[in-house]
């Protein structure tokens, strides 16, 4: 039985609240937007045009971004009218030529790149730029078809790893895995039914990391080319990842291994 507590209405204490300690804002420097400030800085980045708000072109002068050409402020909806309906802008707006394609031969054999079998949503390749970025990855191969361009979504996606991690755009998937292999790689296809977990397969570089479109996972022809097909297994009652986190797993436990 619930016992009523007795108070007279001049001694009652507001209830207490609990609460948690908010996590602090990120300083102003990075908060901004990464992307635009890494192709900016990039001197192999030709810029045509540069569109900016005056509070955007503010924020370059103080973060020290030299500038090829003089922007042109403008209001934030003469820039959104300039992109997409799905675009989000930070003030800044640049028309420059893509960056040049490296060939496959180019690519140093050592360390890691990344093999993006028709992936063709901009934002898990954006995604996956970025994460490739930040794991030091040397190269992302993608096919010239069915595969996103490298500009708008993808490049806000990517958050300024357009600018550091060389994109590889190859006609046919299969013949540049062979090539790969015939350059030292390990082939590892990453895929559902694989036949061993990653965090157990036999690993070593240099190593190239195969995936597959979501729903589609690899083609017949590119799991054939693998050396050999790897899972990720999750402890979860969820079994599968979106491909952009399922690269970044991969390459957690690639990099682990590296270092055994």
């Amino acid at each position: 039985m619930r016992q009523r507590r007795s108070h007279s209405p001049q001694t009652h204490e507001p209830r207490r609240i609990p609460w948690r300690r908010k996590a602090p804002r990120p300083a102003r420097s990075e908060a901004r937007d990464s992307g635009a400030k890494a192709a900016l800085e990039n001197p192999a980045r030709r810029v045509r045009r540069l569109y900016a708000t005056p509070n955007a072109a503010r924020r370059l002068a103080e973060d020290g971004v030299a500038l090829a050409v003089e922007p042109e402020l403008v209001r934030p909806d003469a820039i959104a009218r300039r992109l997409g309906p799905d675009a989000v802008h930070n003030g800044v707006l640049a028309e420059a030529d893509p960056l040049p394609s490296p060939e496959l031969e180019e690519i140093e054999p050592a360390g890691i790149v990344l093999v993006l079998d028709q992936i063709t949503d901009p934002h898990n390749v954006g995604a996956i730029l970025r994460t490739a970025a930040a794991f030091a990855v040397n190269a992302v191969v993608t096919t010239a078809r069915h595969s996103p361009e490298a500009t708008g979504v993808l490049a806000k996606s990517a958050s300024g790893a357009l600018e550091y991690v060389p994109l590889v755009s190859v006609q046919n998937l299969a013949r540049a895995l062979a090539a790969l292999r015939e350059r030292g790689y390990l082939l590892v296809g990453l895929d559902s039914t694989g036949d061993i977990d990653l965090n157990e397969a036999p690993l070593r570089p240099p190593l190239a990391l195969v995936f597959g479109a979501e729903g589609k996972g690899l083609r017949q022809l590119t799991r054939a080319s693998c050396d050999r097909l790897a899972r990720l297994d999750l402890p979860g009652r969820i079994k599968t990842l979106n491909v952009s986190n399922a690269a970044a797993l991969a390459l957690y436990v690639a990099t682990e291994r590296a270092r055994e």
